[in-house]
């Protein structure tokens, strides 16, 4: 079990052809549409050691059992990185974390590229119990077959884009909503700060922030962020060069840009409900 994130996710239920419009505006390449063994479908946006994941489903999956992640749109998945599942399953459960299932669970999906097909992508991942966590879940990740996944083909985004910075969460009880990841990590990650906590996840960091904390951090308008709720809602991805992101959003014709603490500050509604900023 690692504290690294391995990637995070957006649900876009249906609308993979929009999600990915959108997404090559703000400036990242997308791998092709790949096909889970699940039923799910998606579109990856590779960098370093982590990615992010668009994940959807095709017309003709919507009502297979199980395909669908039942969540609201936006971002709901922290995953991470795990190079032994069954460890981390008796790791989790010794501390007391509920697992969904009994045992990891695999799954694959073919890996295209150019038309030809180089083999399948092959996963075992475990979730904590989905009654834990509204409106999203955490899991960890490990992944038998990584070549098929880290192509540095795929990790030359158009926004200079090289790795995730931030996953933030707004909750009315940070304390509450980090309890579960503390219980599976351990305390020592974890620091204070006057709007929440901060979980330091390798390169990256966690927050579990108030609405006008989520306001602040982002540079928001606090009508603008929702109140009485509890979910992930904002993602930072670290870039090489932010003068570069500057261009690659203006050539997607992104208007609305914010500066903030450093970050340049997409809109949410062009990034399918995610408050998006990029840090260099």
């Amino acid at each position: 079990m690692s504290e690294r994130i391995d990637h995070v996710v957006i649900n876009v239920e249906q609308e993979l052809d929009d999600a990915v419009a959108r997404f090559a505006r703000l400036g990242f390449l997308l791998t092709p549409r790949g096909h889970h063994s699940l039923g799910t479908s998606n579109h990856l946006a590779i960098f370093g050691d982590d990615y992010l994941e668009l994940l959807g489903l095709e017309a003709a999956n919507a009502d297979r059992p199980g395909a669908s992640w039942s969540h609201p749109p936006g971002l709901v998945g922290l995953v991470f990185k795990t190079d032994d599942a069954d460890r981390t399953w008796a790791g989790l459960t010794d501390r007391g974390v509920p697992l969904d299932g009994d045992a990891p669970r695999a799954f694959h999906r073919p890996v295209t590229v150019a038309g030809r097909v180089l083999g399948d992508a092959c996963f075992r991942t475990l979730r904590i119990a989905a009654e834990q966590l509204p409106n999203g879940r955490v899991f960890f990740c490990q992944h038998l077959t990584p070549a098929l996944v880290w192509r540095p083909e795929w990790q030359r985004h158009p926004n200079g884009a090289v790795g995730l910075a931030e996953y933030v969460y707004v909750t009315p009880d940070p304390d509450a909503s980090a309890a579960l990841l503390a219980r599976a990590f351990g305390p020592d990650g974890f620091s204070r700060h006057p709007h929440g906590l901060r979980f330091l996840a390798g390169p990256a960091a966690v927050w579990y922030l108030s609405p006008s904390g989520v306001a602040e951090h982002y540079g928001l308008d606090r009508s603008a962020v929702p109140r009485d709720v509890e979910r992930a809602i904002g993602l930072t991805v670290r870039v090489a060069s932010l003068a570069r992101t500057r261009q690659a959003l203006a050539a997607g014709g992104i208007a609305g840009l914010r500066e903030s603490n450093g970050r340049l500050v997409v809109p949410a509604d062009a990034a399918q409900g995610v408050i998006l900023a990029f840090v260099e």
